[in-house]
Protein backbone atom coordinates (compact mmCIF):
# COMPACT_ATOMS: atom_id res chain seq x y z
CA UNK A 1 0.00 0.00 0.00
CA UNK A 2 1.86 3.23 -1.06
CA UNK A 3 3.08 5.07 -0.15
CA UNK A 4 5.20 5.21 2.85
CA UNK A 5 6.62 8.48 4.46
CA UNK A 6 10.02 9.20 3.25
CA UNK A 7 13.12 7.46 4.89
CA UNK A 8 10.09 5.19 6.69
CA UNK A 9 10.68 2.08 4.66
CA UNK A 10 13.82 -0.61 5.21
CA UNK A 11 12.82 -2.04 1.95
CA UNK A 12 13.89 0.94 -0.51
CA UNK A 13 17.38 0.47 -0.85
CA UNK A 14 17.98 1.81 -4.67
CA UNK A 15 20.03 -1.44 -6.09
CA UNK A 16 17.47 -3.47 -4.83
CA UNK A 17 14.94 -1.74 -6.42
CA UNK A 18 16.77 -1.69 -9.58
CA UNK A 19 17.00 -4.90 -9.71
CA UNK A 20 13.88 -6.22 -9.25
CA UNK A 21 12.48 -3.64 -12.03
CA UNK A 22 15.18 -4.99 -13.92
CA UNK A 23 14.32 -8.59 -13.90
CA UNK A 24 10.59 -6.99 -14.36
CA UNK A 25 11.24 -5.43 -17.64
CA UNK A 26 10.54 -2.11 -15.97
CA UNK A 27 13.81 -0.39 -15.96
CA UNK A 28 11.77 3.05 -17.50
CA UNK A 29 10.39 3.43 -13.98
CA UNK A 30 14.15 5.09 -13.30
CA UNK A 31 13.99 7.59 -16.46
CA UNK A 32 13.71 10.44 -14.19
CA UNK A 33 16.33 9.55 -11.67
CA UNK A 34 18.31 12.07 -12.26
CA UNK A 35 15.95 14.83 -12.16
CA UNK A 36 14.82 14.53 -9.20
CA UNK A 37 16.09 15.45 -5.58
CA UNK A 38 17.26 13.86 -2.67
CA UNK A 39 14.06 14.00 -1.06
CA UNK A 40 11.96 12.91 -4.08
CA UNK A 41 14.35 10.33 -4.73
CA UNK A 42 13.97 8.87 -1.23
CA UNK A 43 9.76 9.12 -1.34
CA UNK A 44 10.33 7.12 -5.33
CA UNK A 45 11.94 4.53 -3.53
CA UNK A 46 9.59 4.38 -1.08
CA UNK A 47 6.84 3.99 -3.14
CA UNK A 48 8.51 1.64 -5.39
CA UNK A 49 9.40 -1.05 -2.66
CA UNK A 50 5.75 -1.33 -2.11
CA UNK A 51 5.35 -2.29 -5.86
CA UNK A 52 4.99 -6.72 -5.86
CA UNK A 53 6.80 -7.01 -9.25
CA UNK A 54 6.16 -10.70 -8.79
CA UNK A 55 2.46 -10.56 -9.29
CA UNK A 56 2.54 -7.74 -11.26
CA UNK A 57 4.77 -10.15 -13.69
CA UNK A 58 2.05 -12.80 -13.34
CA UNK A 59 -0.37 -10.21 -14.75
CA UNK A 60 1.26 -9.03 -16.79
CA UNK A 61 1.40 -12.57 -18.13
CA UNK A 62 -1.58 -13.51 -18.06
CA UNK A 63 -3.91 -10.40 -18.76
CA UNK A 64 -1.86 -8.55 -21.44
CA UNK A 65 0.54 -10.54 -22.79
CA UNK A 66 -1.52 -13.02 -23.59
CA UNK A 67 -3.87 -10.99 -25.18
CA UNK A 68 -1.48 -8.81 -27.07
CA UNK A 69 -3.14 -6.26 -29.57
CA UNK A 70 -5.58 -3.09 -29.04
CA UNK A 71 -7.56 -2.53 -26.14
CA UNK A 72 -10.93 -4.39 -26.51
CA UNK A 73 -13.41 -5.80 -23.68
CA UNK A 74 -11.70 -9.41 -22.81
CA UNK A 75 -14.24 -12.00 -23.19
CA UNK A 76 -16.27 -13.83 -20.40
CA UNK A 77 -16.17 -17.38 -20.93
CA UNK A 78 -19.78 -18.16 -20.06
CA UNK A 79 -19.96 -21.54 -17.99
CA UNK A 80 -21.95 -24.66 -20.41
CA UNK A 81 -23.69 -25.95 -17.45
CA UNK A 82 -24.80 -22.32 -16.01
CA UNK A 83 -28.01 -22.51 -14.23
CA UNK A 84 -30.28 -19.77 -12.42
CA UNK A 85 -29.34 -19.90 -8.30
CA UNK A 86 -31.70 -21.12 -5.79
CA UNK A 87 -32.46 -18.54 -3.42
CA UNK A 88 -34.97 -18.22 -0.16
CA UNK A 89 -37.36 -16.04 -1.42
CA UNK A 90 -39.67 -13.90 1.06
CA UNK A 91 -42.22 -15.35 3.04
CA UNK A 92 -45.55 -16.21 1.67
CA UNK A 93 -46.67 -18.57 4.35
CA UNK A 94 -47.55 -18.92 8.26
CA UNK A 95 -44.54 -21.52 8.05
CA UNK A 96 -42.29 -19.31 6.06
CA UNK A 97 -42.60 -16.54 8.19
CA UNK A 98 -42.21 -19.19 11.58
CA UNK A 99 -38.82 -20.44 9.97
CA UNK A 100 -38.36 -16.05 9.47
CA UNK A 101 -39.44 -15.54 13.08
CA UNK A 102 -36.72 -18.18 14.31
CA UNK A 103 -33.66 -16.90 12.27
CA UNK A 104 -34.30 -13.94 13.60
CA UNK A 105 -34.28 -15.07 17.13
CA UNK A 106 -31.30 -16.56 16.16
CA UNK A 107 -29.94 -13.98 14.62
CA UNK A 108 -30.29 -11.40 17.31
CA UNK A 109 -28.99 -14.09 20.05
CA UNK A 110 -25.35 -14.13 17.66
CA UNK A 111 -25.63 -9.97 18.02
CA UNK A 112 -26.55 -10.00 21.81
CA UNK A 113 -23.43 -12.52 21.86
CA UNK A 114 -21.01 -9.86 20.42
CA UNK A 115 -20.01 -12.37 17.53
CA UNK A 116 -20.79 -9.92 14.94
CA UNK A 117 -19.49 -6.63 13.42
CA UNK A 118 -19.98 -4.67 10.72
CA UNK A 119 -17.95 -4.38 7.34
CA UNK A 120 -18.53 -0.88 5.19
CA UNK A 121 -17.07 -0.47 2.03
CA UNK A 122 -16.20 3.72 1.92
CA UNK A 123 -13.29 4.11 -0.33
CA UNK A 124 -15.11 6.43 -2.90
CA UNK A 125 -15.46 9.87 -3.60
CA UNK A 126 -18.53 12.13 -4.27
CA UNK A 127 -17.73 13.23 -7.04
CA UNK A 128 -19.98 12.01 -9.83
CA UNK A 129 -22.45 13.15 -7.28
CA UNK A 130 -20.90 16.66 -7.54
CA UNK A 131 -19.93 16.40 -3.86
CA UNK A 132 -16.10 17.25 -2.17
CA UNK A 133 -15.34 15.10 0.08
CA UNK A 134 -15.91 10.98 1.01
CA UNK A 135 -18.99 10.00 -0.47
CA UNK A 136 -20.60 8.83 2.90
CA UNK A 137 -20.27 12.14 3.78
CA UNK A 138 -22.71 12.72 1.22
CA UNK A 139 -25.92 14.48 3.03
CA UNK A 140 -28.90 12.28 1.93
CA UNK A 141 -31.57 12.53 4.74
CA UNK A 142 -34.76 13.75 3.17
CA UNK A 143 -35.85 15.91 6.07
CA UNK A 144 -32.90 15.44 7.93
CA UNK A 145 -29.91 16.04 6.12
CA UNK A 146 -28.19 13.05 7.79
CA UNK A 147 -24.92 11.77 6.04
CA UNK A 148 -24.78 8.10 4.57
CA UNK A 149 -22.35 7.61 7.14
CA UNK A 150 -24.36 8.87 10.18
CA UNK A 151 -27.48 6.44 8.85
CA UNK A 152 -25.44 3.82 9.17
CA UNK A 153 -24.36 4.95 12.60
CA UNK A 154 -27.33 4.89 13.87
CA UNK A 155 -28.14 1.52 12.84
CA UNK A 156 -25.33 0.38 14.58
CA UNK A 157 -25.79 2.07 17.73
CA UNK A 158 -28.96 0.99 17.81
CA UNK A 159 -28.46 -2.35 17.71
CA UNK A 160 -25.62 -2.19 20.28
CA UNK A 161 -28.31 -0.72 22.95
CA UNK A 162 -30.91 -3.20 21.68
CA UNK A 163 -28.77 -6.47 22.48
CA UNK A 164 -26.18 -4.89 24.72
CA UNK A 165 -23.57 -5.98 22.82
CA UNK A 166 -19.98 -3.94 21.64
CA UNK A 167 -20.73 -4.21 18.05
CA UNK A 168 -17.63 -2.82 16.40
CA UNK A 169 -17.91 -1.36 12.80
CA UNK A 170 -14.83 -1.22 10.53
CA UNK A 171 -14.91 0.86 7.55
CA UNK A 172 -12.47 0.73 4.56
CA UNK A 173 -11.60 3.74 3.63
CA UNK A 174 -9.21 4.92 0.18
CA UNK A 175 -5.71 6.08 -0.01
CA UNK A 176 -7.66 9.42 -1.06
CA UNK A 177 -10.09 9.91 1.37
CA UNK A 178 -9.20 8.39 4.07
CA UNK A 179 -7.81 11.04 6.38
CA UNK A 180 -11.01 13.09 5.21
CA UNK A 181 -12.98 9.99 6.59
CA UNK A 182 -11.30 10.22 10.21
CA UNK A 183 -11.24 13.63 10.54
CA UNK A 184 -15.29 13.90 9.51
CA UNK A 185 -15.73 11.44 12.55
CA UNK A 186 -13.62 13.36 14.80
CA UNK A 187 -15.66 16.58 13.89
CA UNK A 188 -19.23 14.39 14.58
CA UNK A 189 -17.90 12.52 17.61
CA UNK A 190 -17.98 9.42 16.14
CA UNK A 191 -21.89 9.69 15.87
CA UNK A 192 -21.92 8.74 19.60
CA UNK A 193 -19.90 5.54 18.94
CA UNK A 194 -17.13 4.68 21.22
CA UNK A 195 -13.85 5.38 19.49
CA UNK A 196 -12.36 2.39 19.77
CA UNK A 197 -15.36 0.31 18.49
CA UNK A 198 -14.68 2.29 14.77
CA UNK A 199 -11.93 1.21 12.86
CA UNK A 200 -10.78 2.26 10.05
CA UNK A 201 -8.10 0.69 7.38
CA UNK A 202 -7.48 1.57 4.09
CA UNK A 203 -7.79 -0.40 1.09
CA UNK A 204 -4.74 -1.93 -0.98
CA UNK A 205 -3.82 -0.07 -4.83
CA UNK A 206 -2.49 -2.07 -7.90
CA UNK A 207 -0.03 -0.07 -10.06
CA UNK A 208 -1.78 0.33 -13.38
CA UNK A 209 0.40 -0.76 -16.76
CA UNK A 210 0.29 0.36 -20.13
CA UNK A 211 -0.95 -2.00 -23.02
CA UNK A 212 2.39 -3.51 -22.98
CA UNK A 213 2.72 -4.37 -19.51
CA UNK A 214 4.90 -1.27 -18.74
CA UNK A 215 4.39 0.72 -15.44
CA UNK A 216 2.49 3.79 -16.35
CA UNK A 217 4.34 7.10 -14.87
CA UNK A 218 1.56 9.98 -13.45
CA UNK A 219 4.84 11.96 -12.58
CA UNK A 220 8.21 12.15 -13.02
CA UNK A 221 8.18 10.18 -9.27
CA UNK A 222 4.41 8.69 -9.05
CA UNK A 223 3.27 5.79 -10.51
CA UNK A 224 -0.58 5.98 -11.61
CA UNK A 225 -2.21 3.50 -8.69
CA UNK A 226 -5.91 2.99 -8.35
CA UNK A 227 -7.63 0.93 -5.95
CA UNK A 228 -7.75 -3.40 -6.46
CA UNK A 229 -11.46 -3.44 -6.09
CA UNK A 230 -14.02 -4.26 -3.76
CA UNK A 231 -12.43 -7.61 -3.64
CA UNK A 232 -9.55 -6.13 -1.92
CA UNK A 233 -11.50 -5.53 1.25
CA UNK A 234 -10.35 -9.02 2.22
CA UNK A 235 -6.97 -8.99 1.76
CA UNK A 236 -6.81 -5.00 3.39
CA UNK A 237 -8.04 -7.04 6.87
CA UNK A 238 -5.69 -9.22 6.36
CA UNK A 239 -2.77 -7.04 5.96
CA UNK A 240 -4.24 -4.03 8.24
CA UNK A 241 -4.02 -6.01 11.12
CA UNK A 242 -8.26 -5.94 11.56
CA UNK A 243 -8.66 -10.09 11.23
CA UNK A 244 -6.34 -10.42 14.27
CA UNK A 245 -8.54 -7.71 15.94
CA UNK A 246 -11.11 -9.57 14.75
CA UNK A 247 -10.12 -13.28 16.50
CA UNK A 248 -9.45 -11.31 19.46
CA UNK A 249 -12.87 -9.43 19.91
CA UNK A 250 -14.42 -13.44 19.27
CA UNK A 251 -16.25 -11.63 15.85
CA UNK A 252 -17.21 -14.88 13.64
CA UNK A 253 -19.72 -13.26 11.47
CA UNK A 254 -18.89 -9.88 9.10
CA UNK A 255 -21.93 -8.16 7.81
CA UNK A 256 -20.35 -6.51 4.68
CA UNK A 257 -22.12 -3.31 2.94
CA UNK A 258 -21.01 -0.66 0.57
CA UNK A 259 -21.35 3.03 1.47
CA UNK A 260 -23.74 3.99 -1.32
CA UNK A 261 -27.36 1.83 -0.10
CA UNK A 262 -29.14 4.45 2.54
CA UNK A 263 -31.72 1.73 2.99
CA UNK A 264 -29.09 -1.46 4.04
CA UNK A 265 -29.57 -2.86 7.58
CA UNK A 266 -25.68 -2.63 8.57
CA UNK A 267 -27.11 -5.82 10.76
CA UNK A 268 -30.06 -7.66 9.96
CA UNK A 269 -30.86 -10.52 12.49
CA UNK A 270 -32.77 -12.60 10.21
CA UNK A 271 -30.23 -12.21 7.32
CA UNK A 272 -27.46 -13.47 10.50
CA UNK A 273 -29.56 -16.53 11.78
CA UNK A 274 -30.12 -17.75 8.09
CA UNK A 275 -26.56 -17.60 7.21
CA UNK A 276 -25.73 -19.22 10.69
CA UNK A 277 -27.92 -21.81 10.77
CA UNK A 278 -26.30 -23.14 7.37
CA UNK A 279 -22.65 -23.13 8.66
CA UNK A 280 -22.47 -20.75 5.74
CA UNK A 281 -19.26 -19.07 5.15
CA UNK A 282 -20.28 -16.36 2.95
CA UNK A 283 -23.82 -15.49 2.18
CA UNK A 284 -25.54 -12.89 -0.10
CA UNK A 285 -28.43 -10.83 -0.54
CA UNK A 286 -30.37 -10.59 -3.39
CA UNK A 287 -33.01 -8.24 -5.40
CA UNK A 288 -35.00 -9.20 -8.20
CA UNK A 289 -34.46 -7.69 -11.12
CA UNK A 290 -36.48 -4.53 -11.81
CA UNK A 291 -35.51 -5.50 -15.40
CA UNK A 292 -33.47 -8.01 -18.02
CA UNK A 293 -30.54 -5.09 -18.37
CA UNK A 294 -30.71 -3.59 -14.87
CA UNK A 295 -27.10 -3.25 -14.30
CA UNK A 296 -26.56 -6.01 -11.84
CA UNK A 297 -24.41 -9.30 -10.88
CA UNK A 298 -26.73 -12.38 -11.41
CA UNK A 299 -26.57 -15.20 -8.75
CA UNK A 300 -26.19 -18.29 -10.92
CA UNK A 301 -24.98 -21.66 -10.21
CA UNK A 302 -21.92 -23.43 -12.31
CA UNK A 303 -20.39 -27.02 -11.33
CA UNK A 304 -22.17 -26.92 -8.29
CA UNK A 305 -20.94 -23.53 -6.70
CA UNK A 306 -22.29 -20.11 -6.44
CA UNK A 307 -20.82 -17.78 -8.69
CA UNK A 308 -21.91 -14.38 -9.76
CA UNK A 309 -21.84 -13.23 -14.02
CA UNK A 310 -21.86 -9.35 -14.10
CA UNK A 311 -24.10 -7.82 -16.65
CA UNK A 312 -21.58 -7.12 -18.66
CA UNK A 313 -21.12 -10.81 -19.46
CA UNK A 314 -24.63 -12.16 -19.15
CA UNK A 315 -25.86 -13.10 -23.30
CA UNK A 316 -28.52 -10.70 -24.18
CA UNK A 317 -30.67 -14.05 -24.73
CA UNK A 318 -29.99 -15.48 -21.35
CA UNK A 319 -30.85 -11.67 -19.80
CA UNK A 320 -34.00 -11.53 -21.51
CA UNK A 321 -34.90 -15.44 -20.80
CA UNK A 322 -38.98 -15.79 -19.24
CA UNK A 323 -39.79 -19.01 -17.13
CA UNK A 324 -43.07 -20.26 -18.38
CA UNK A 325 -44.95 -17.76 -15.59
CA UNK A 326 -43.42 -14.75 -17.44
CA UNK A 327 -40.35 -13.74 -14.64
CA UNK A 328 -37.30 -13.32 -15.27
CA UNK A 329 -35.14 -17.11 -15.78
CA UNK A 330 -31.87 -15.04 -14.02
CA UNK A 331 -33.47 -12.57 -11.64
CA UNK A 332 -31.57 -12.78 -8.95
CA UNK A 333 -29.79 -9.87 -8.57
CA UNK A 334 -26.72 -9.30 -6.35
CA UNK A 335 -26.45 -6.06 -4.47
CA UNK A 336 -23.25 -6.17 -2.62
CA UNK A 337 -24.91 -7.13 0.75
CA UNK A 338 -23.22 -10.05 2.78
CA UNK A 339 -22.19 -12.07 5.42
CA UNK A 340 -18.52 -13.80 5.81
CA UNK A 341 -17.34 -15.85 8.24
CA UNK A 342 -13.97 -14.66 9.86
CA UNK A 343 -12.65 -17.87 9.18
CA UNK A 344 -13.32 -17.81 5.85
CA UNK A 345 -11.81 -14.76 5.42
CA UNK A 346 -9.04 -16.21 6.59
CA UNK A 347 -8.56 -19.25 4.38
CA UNK A 348 -9.29 -16.50 1.65
CA UNK A 349 -7.18 -13.80 2.27
CA UNK A 350 -4.20 -15.23 4.11
CA UNK A 351 -1.15 -17.61 3.23
CA UNK A 352 -0.01 -18.99 6.76
CA UNK A 353 4.14 -19.01 7.56
CA UNK A 354 6.15 -22.21 7.34
CA UNK A 355 6.60 -23.30 11.15
CA UNK A 356 4.57 -20.28 12.22
CA UNK A 357 2.75 -21.51 15.52
CA UNK A 358 -0.80 -20.19 14.97
CA UNK A 359 -0.99 -21.90 11.61
CA UNK A 360 -3.76 -21.49 9.77
CA UNK A 361 -5.76 -19.32 12.78
CA UNK A 362 -4.91 -16.37 10.33
CA UNK A 363 -2.41 -14.63 13.71
CA UNK A 364 1.20 -13.97 12.66
CA UNK A 365 0.43 -14.99 8.90
CA UNK A 366 1.39 -13.60 5.42
CA UNK A 367 -0.91 -11.95 3.96
CA UNK A 368 -1.99 -12.99 0.11
CA UNK A 369 -5.54 -13.64 -1.39
CA UNK A 370 -6.62 -16.49 -2.95
CA UNK A 371 -9.28 -14.01 -5.50
CA UNK A 372 -8.26 -13.48 -9.02
CA UNK A 373 -7.49 -10.04 -10.44
CA UNK A 374 -9.42 -8.78 -13.35
CA UNK A 375 -8.59 -6.70 -16.50
CA UNK A 376 -10.13 -3.18 -16.43
CA UNK A 377 -8.88 -0.83 -19.93
CA UNK A 378 -9.17 2.24 -18.59
CA UNK A 379 -8.16 6.08 -19.43
CA UNK A 380 -5.37 6.93 -17.07
CA UNK A 381 -3.42 10.23 -16.84
CA UNK A 382 0.24 9.94 -17.37
CA UNK A 383 3.14 11.72 -18.35
CA UNK A 384 5.13 11.18 -21.75
CA UNK A 385 8.97 10.70 -22.38
CA UNK A 386 9.85 14.06 -21.83
CA UNK A 387 7.85 14.31 -18.54
CA UNK A 388 4.91 16.62 -19.93
CA UNK A 389 1.02 15.36 -18.29
CA UNK A 390 -1.00 14.18 -20.77
CA UNK A 391 -4.68 13.02 -20.43
CA UNK A 392 -5.83 10.94 -22.78
CA UNK A 393 -8.98 10.41 -24.90
CA UNK A 394 -9.27 7.06 -25.29
CA UNK A 395 -8.05 3.78 -22.63
CA UNK A 396 -4.55 3.70 -23.29
CA UNK A 397 -3.96 1.29 -19.68
CA UNK A 398 -4.99 -1.50 -17.27
CA UNK A 399 -6.23 -1.37 -13.93
CA UNK A 400 -6.21 -4.73 -11.60
CA UNK A 401 -9.01 -5.24 -9.43
CA UNK A 402 -10.67 -8.01 -7.50
CA UNK A 403 -14.35 -8.49 -7.07
CA UNK A 404 -15.59 -9.58 -3.43
CA UNK A 405 -18.20 -12.15 -5.07
CA UNK A 406 -15.14 -14.35 -6.76
CA UNK A 407 -14.98 -15.77 -3.14
CA UNK A 408 -18.47 -17.48 -3.48
CA UNK A 409 -17.45 -20.43 -5.66
CA UNK A 410 -15.34 -21.03 -2.89
CA UNK A 411 -17.31 -20.89 -0.35
CA UNK A 412 -18.91 -23.85 1.65
CA UNK A 413 -23.31 -23.55 1.60
CA UNK A 414 -23.46 -20.24 1.04
CA UNK A 415 -26.87 -18.77 1.76
CA UNK A 416 -28.88 -16.47 -1.13
CA UNK A 417 -31.86 -14.34 1.06
CA UNK A 418 -34.22 -12.37 -1.20
CA UNK A 419 -34.96 -8.75 0.18
CA UNK A 420 -37.58 -6.92 -0.59
CA UNK A 421 -36.21 -3.79 -2.87
CA UNK A 422 -38.17 -1.18 -2.03
CA UNK A 423 -36.74 -1.57 1.91
CA UNK A 424 -33.19 -2.25 1.27
CA UNK A 425 -32.03 -1.32 -1.71
CA UNK A 426 -31.56 2.07 -3.16
CA UNK A 427 -28.28 3.22 -4.06
CA UNK A 428 -26.73 6.51 -4.77
CA UNK A 429 -24.37 6.04 -7.74
CA UNK A 430 -25.62 8.45 -10.15
CA UNK A 431 -26.00 12.57 -9.68
CA UNK A 432 -29.50 11.97 -11.50
CA UNK A 433 -31.90 9.36 -13.08
CA UNK A 434 -32.02 6.46 -11.24
CA UNK A 435 -30.00 5.20 -8.46
CA UNK A 436 -29.20 8.75 -7.81
CA UNK A 437 -29.97 11.03 -4.34
CA UNK A 438 -33.36 11.70 -5.87
CA UNK A 439 -34.90 8.28 -6.00
CA UNK A 440 -32.74 7.20 -2.57
CA UNK A 441 -34.56 9.79 -0.87
CA UNK A 442 -37.92 8.99 -2.46
CA UNK A 443 -37.68 5.30 -1.30
CA UNK A 444 -36.32 6.89 1.76
CA UNK A 445 -39.62 8.58 2.09
CA UNK A 446 -42.06 6.02 0.66
CA UNK A 447 -40.32 3.45 3.64
CA UNK A 448 -40.81 6.28 6.34
CA UNK A 449 -44.89 6.61 5.51
CA UNK A 450 -45.54 2.82 4.88
CA UNK A 451 -44.03 2.19 8.75
CA UNK A 452 -45.86 5.44 9.98
CA UNK A 453 -48.83 4.20 8.22
CA UNK A 454 -48.83 0.57 9.48
CA UNK A 455 -48.11 2.32 13.46
CA UNK A 456 -51.54 3.87 13.00
CA UNK A 457 -50.46 7.81 11.89
CA UNK A 458 -52.77 8.55 9.01
CA UNK A 459 -50.24 9.88 6.12
CA UNK A 460 -51.61 11.70 2.67
CA UNK A 461 -51.16 11.06 -0.47
CA UNK A 462 -51.31 12.15 -3.94
CA UNK A 463 -53.16 10.07 -6.57
CA UNK A 464 -50.23 8.15 -7.30
CA UNK A 465 -49.95 6.99 -3.45
CA UNK A 466 -47.02 8.98 -3.12
CA UNK A 467 -46.60 10.81 0.45
CA UNK A 468 -47.31 14.51 -0.23
CA UNK A 469 -44.89 15.08 2.84
CA UNK A 470 -41.09 14.12 3.48
CA UNK A 471 -40.92 11.83 6.45
CA UNK A 472 -38.15 10.24 7.91
CA UNK A 473 -37.21 7.78 10.75
CA UNK A 474 -34.00 6.92 12.81
CA UNK A 475 -33.73 3.82 13.91
CA UNK A 476 -32.52 5.62 17.12
CA UNK A 477 -35.91 6.77 16.84
CA UNK A 478 -37.87 3.45 16.30
CA UNK A 479 -35.72 0.53 15.45
CA UNK A 480 -38.66 -1.78 14.50
CA UNK A 481 -42.32 -1.51 13.28
CA UNK A 482 -43.52 -2.62 16.91
CA UNK A 483 -41.08 0.22 18.61
CA UNK A 484 -42.66 2.95 16.08
CA UNK A 485 -45.88 1.87 16.83
CA UNK A 486 -45.12 2.68 20.65
CA UNK A 487 -43.80 6.11 19.53
CA UNK A 488 -46.84 6.83 17.54
CA UNK A 489 -49.13 6.06 20.43
CA UNK A 490 -47.02 7.99 22.79
CA UNK A 491 -46.61 11.19 20.70
CA UNK A 492 -51.03 10.84 19.75
CA UNK A 493 -49.36 11.20 16.11
CA UNK A 494 -52.76 10.32 14.32
CA UNK A 495 -51.91 12.24 11.02
CA UNK A 496 -48.65 13.64 9.54
CA UNK A 497 -49.51 16.96 8.36
CA UNK A 498 -46.04 18.44 7.34
CA UNK A 499 -42.70 17.06 6.58
CA UNK A 500 -41.56 15.25 9.56
CA UNK A 501 -38.21 13.79 11.09
CA UNK A 502 -38.60 10.86 13.99
CA UNK A 503 -34.83 11.67 15.40
CA UNK A 504 -33.29 10.46 18.56
CA UNK A 505 -34.54 13.33 20.31
CA UNK A 506 -37.91 11.49 19.40
CA UNK A 507 -37.37 7.98 21.00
Amino acid sequence: MPPHPAGANPKADEKTLRDRAARAGQEHIFRFWDDLDADARRRWLDQLAEVDFEELAGLVREHIREKRGPPRRVTFELPKDLEPAPFIPLPTSDADRRRFRAMRDLGETLLASGRAAALTVAGGQGTRLGYEGPKGAFPIGPVSGRTLFQIFAEGILSARRAFGAPIPWYLMTSRDNDRATRDFFEAHNYFNLPRGDVRFFTQGTMPAVDFEGRLILADRDQLAWSPDGHGGTLRALARTGMLGEMQERGIAHISYFQVDNPLVPPLDPVFLGFHADASSDMSSKMARKRDAHERVGHFCTSRGRLVVVEYSDMPKELAEARRPDGRLRYEAGSIAIHILARAFVERVALRPTQGDPEHGRGVATDPACALPFHRADKKIPFVDARGRPQTPAEPNGVKFEMFIFDALPMAQNPVVLEIERSREFSPVKNSSGEDSPATAQRDMVRLAADWLQAAGASVARDAQGEPKHKVELSPLAARTPEELEDLVKRRRLKTVTGDLYLGPLDA
